[in-house]
């Protein structure tokens, strides 16, 4: 691809790893202008987007169609009075209307709020509230129309649009679209003017509002083209609803620099069988999922498809198990690549191209950025010995893939940049090699009987049980031990709760794990709770054991 070579100077060392990348981030960069558009004028052509949808409906979009379709969005926002700076709202799954509209947004520099349809109406509320959304873009499906109609009376003033058809008191998005021009005289924008909001949700208190600027996009060449090693020619395919953070990571910024184009399900039910179809039919060769996603395609009929493009494979977000590790390996000859970053990042530790694996490792700090592990007393942790994840800023360079700030809550940027490093407040320790272990999240951890346990451990543990699919680790009050370890399991289809389970459960962890690791109390869910994100609330757990008191 002609144009990575505009963006970045790439550094390896002797033994062929990447060692270093410098990026050239003009201060009128702006993505959707400076890759898009450049792309659609050399190569009108080249495929960018291979989307289907559950019907099997299928599309292809090229990069000429993007930035013609993306001028068409740009032009139908300034029409209603949006303009650089507005924040409008983007609840859109997987339609391929989100590809376009973000990139209109970009154009014009209004700052785009990718989220998710699982929020109900009172989520929606917080958001226009907090951000000053003066738009809402909206797929028709899950509800949503209904949940913005019930809010509308509080915020006349918010434009409501829909995809897919005319739906009432909704503009009609498609059919707008078809009345606006193909062509936009580019508007000023600068690298660092706010483009995109994420509301990310921690385990405690409300949403923050992530904000990146445009550089951002350029932070995720690492991602794509030396984790998830997409190629020039390739199709990549990561499973994220577009509400996610894990989007911008998968679906089209780094991607695209890469030359890959991207696979596109729109579905709602995951079925593993239906993924690997897609893998066969579509030649998908480099993959990321979570690492639930991976255990539920081991336990499918892999060896009936025939996944031969398949040549890379990575994931993030949670644990992922040895035994699923193996399992995929035995069946598919891939190795499943690990990383780890955050929605204020772009990918900061990971098994780089390279690297060999060591199963269990998040791996070790990209090249953009500088990592270390603090002890609580502030030092730089010894091999082995636990601590908390932190960026530490390159001299007189921008840091690239780091966000801007919290949207109005300066408080909360100070603190985690409390002496002059990020604090991700997640625990983890490293090996002599540099490798690093992800631990827990900091309020995780679980002191008993004068252990610290991070439930992240513990759970790894679990997960290699064949009846665990998926599970969560707390602490309980103990009169005894202070806290005793829990685990909140959701058995796998065709388990039954029982305490046998329960029985073999525990007997499983006392063989593969130190006894003060193993889970006293055992309960099974249907499902566990969780973020917009996608992320296990431990502390809606804990907060419903808080009075409960053990021996």
């Amino acid at each position: 691809m002609k144009i990575y070579d505009r963006f970045y100077t790439d550094t390896f060392d002797e033994e062929g790893r990447i060692a270093d990348i410098r990026i050239n981030c003009p201060d009128s960069f702006n993505f959707a202008y400076d890759v898009v558009d450049e792309i659609a004028k050399e190569e009108p052509e080249r495929r960018a987007i291979v989307w289907l949808d559950k019907s099997g409906e299928e599309r292809i979009f090229t990069f000429g169609e993007l930035s013609e379709l993306s001028n068409r969005a740009a032009n139908l926002f300034l029409s209603r009075g949006i303009r650089k700076g507005d924040h409008v709202m983007l609840i859109l799954k997987r339609h391929y209307q989100y590809w376009y509209a973000l990139l209109g947004l970009h154009k014009i520099g209004a700052v785009a709020i990718p989220s998710t349809h699982m929020l109900k109406a009172h989520d929606i509320a917080y958001r226009i509230e907090n951000a000053d959304i003066k738009l809402i873009l909206c797929t028709p499906e899950e509800g949503i129309p209904d949940s913005i109609r019930e809010i509308s009376d509080r915020y006349p003033g918010v434009i409501r649009m829909a995809v897919r058809g005319s739906l009432p008191d909704f503009l009609d998005f498609d059919a707008e679209m078809q009345k606006q021009p193909g062509t936009l005289s580019r508007i000023a924008t600068d690298s660092h003017d706010p483009m995109l909001l994420y509301f990310t949700s921690g385990t405690t208190g409300e949403p923050k509002g992530v904000v990146h600027d445009h550089s951002y996009a350029l932070g995720h060449v690492v991602t794509a083209k030396y984790w998830q090693c997409c190629v020039d020619g390739g199709l990549h395919l990561t499973l994220a609803d577009t509400g996610w953070g894990k989007a911008a990571w998968g679906k089209l910024y780094g991607q695209w620099l890469s030359g890959s184009a991207v696979m596109v399900y729109d579905y709602d039910n995951f079925y593993a069988n239906e993924i690997l179809g897609i893998i066969e039919k579509y030649k998908v060769t480099t993959f990321c999922a979570p690492p639930t996603i991976y255990r539920y395609l081991v336990r499918a009929r892999i060896s009936g498809y025939d996944l031969s493009s398949l040549a890379h494979t990575v994931t993030a977000g949670e644990a992922l198990s040895p035994d699923t590790q193996k399992d995929f390996l035995e069946k598919t000859g891939l190795l499943i690549h690990e990383g780890y970053g955050q929605t204020e990042t772009t990918l900061t530790l990971a098994n780089l191209q390279e690297d060999p694996v060591k199963p269990g490792s998040i791996g070790r700090p990209t090249p953009l950025f500088d990592m270390d592990i603090l002890t609580p007393e502030g030092k730089s942790a010894s091999p082995m010995e636990e601590g908390e994840i932190v960026m530490i800023p390159k001299k007189e360079q921008r840091m690239i893939g780091l966000f801007s700030c919290y949207h109005g809550d300066e408080e909360h940027y100070r603190e985690v940049w409390e002496g002059g490093v990020y604090h991700t407040k997640d625990i983890a320790y490293r090996d002599e090699d540099g490798y690093y272990y992800f631990a827990s999240r900091k309020d995780d951890v679980i002191k008993s009987s004068g252990y610290r346990i991070g439930p992240a451990e513990v759970e790894s543990v679990l997960l290699n049980h064949e009846a665990v699919l998926e599970c969560a680790v707390t602490g309980v009050p103990s009169r005894k031990r202070g806290f005793l370890i829990k685990a909140t399991i959701v058995p796998t289809p065709g388990y039954e709760p029982s305490d046998e389970l329960k029985a073999d459960i525990r007997d499983f962890v006392m063989h593969e794990a130190s006894s003060y690791k193993c889970p006293r109390v055992i309960e099974f869910a249907e499902s566990l709770p969780k973020t917009a994100n996608g992320k296990i609330r431990r502390d809606v757990i804990r907060n419903a054991d808080k009075d409960r008191l053990y021996d």
